[in-house]
């Protein structure tokens, strides 16, 4: 089985069936499982890497244009010669676009596989990891492997109950100019966390908003994670939102700045580690501090100690 993930969370699936072997292609965003070779990048992307508002004019621009954000290297991809690909249909700004891999693959000899990645919740990307497992072969693994993320969410969902834990109110930044709160499966997961998100719906698209609308909303709990930034990037741009004069009333909450990449905006199992980070920063009573990759208090002491385990 010859394998080119087009996508960093199918990357992620594959590997999590135990089929990280298989991969002979990546995307340029794309982590290398732990103890495998490098790996070929077969994708690129159109958009610097700039400001956040620069960043958001340029996708805009080529969206009207009705041009990719994202390029497939045909050649390298040809050569190859995969079985199967695995793609998505979620999002044209955050990976190649569908309708690109399925023209390329047609012009393929013989014709790989397909399987779209298309899961809006947690419940359907842990069915979208059950189907990327099948397709490798390793429908056991894949099912062994979704039934432990399971138990892991539950787990939070039984030390929340047991403690009748409240639940606090909670927006998620996932841009930051314009902003953006943060849709699709991150409402889900906020709940699962023991929260509410009082800003966006599961399994809607994520919105633009703005400052007045959201402490309208109210929220307890400010959690800032651009798409794809790490915590450190998601600690600045919370820190030069949390500087305008706009956002004065969001200093006095509880704000942390989460590792997005890995945490929110990848729909994969790593979602489920997102889950624990943000149980922990809304009940920090009931669960040991995050690490200081994956989520970083803006607000409050100063003091590291306070701030990753404080409220």
């Amino acid at each position: 089985m010859r394998v080119i993930s087009l996508l960093p969370a199918a990357t992620d699936m594959v590997a999590a069936a135990g089929g990280a072997s298989f991969l002979v292609g990546v995307t340029h965003e794309c982590d290398i499982p732990p103890g495998a070779s490098p790996l070929p990048r077969v994708t690129a992307t159109v958009v610097a890497d700039d400001t956040p508002g620069a960043v958001d004019e340029r996708v805009r621009a080529l969206s009207q244009e009705g041009s990719p954000l994202f390029t497939l290297d045909a050649e390298r991809i040809r050569a190859l010669a995969c079985d199967l690909v695995v793609t998505q249909a979620l999002c044209e700004v955050c990976a190649v676009r569908e309708t690109d891999v399925r023209a390329l693959a047609a012009t393929l000899s013989p014709p790989p596989a397909i399987v779209t990645l298309a899961g809006t919740t947690l419940d359907e990307i842990l069915a979208d990891l059950e189907r990327v497992a099948s397709a490798i072969g390793s429908q056991a693994e894949g099912v062994s492997t979704t039934a432990a993320l399971r138990r892991r969410i539950h787990a939070v969902h039984e030390r929340l109950k047991d403690a009748a834990a409240p639940r606090p109110s909670v927006a998620v930044i996932e841009w930051c100019d314009p902003v953006y709160v943060a849709g699709h499966w991150v409402p889900d997961m906020v709940r699962r966390a023991g929260g509410r998100d009082v800003a966006a719906a599961a399994g809607q698209h994520s919105v633009v908003t703005t400052a007045s609308a959201i402490a309208a909303a109210d929220p307890e709990v400010i959690l800032v994670a651009p798409c794809g930034y790490d915590v450190r990037r998601a600690a600045a741009a919370a820190r030069a939102l949390l500087a305008q004069d706009g956002w004065h009333w969001a200093r006095d909450r509880v704000v942390w700045a989460l590792d997005a990449n890995h945490l929110t905006s990848r729909p994969g199992p790593r979602l489920v580690e997102g889950v624990e980070t943000i149980a922990a920063i809304l009940h920090p009573a009931l669960f040991a501090p995050p690490p200081e990759e994956s989520a970083v208090r803006c607000t409050g002491s100063p003091s590291p100690s306070q701030a990753r385990g404080s409220r």
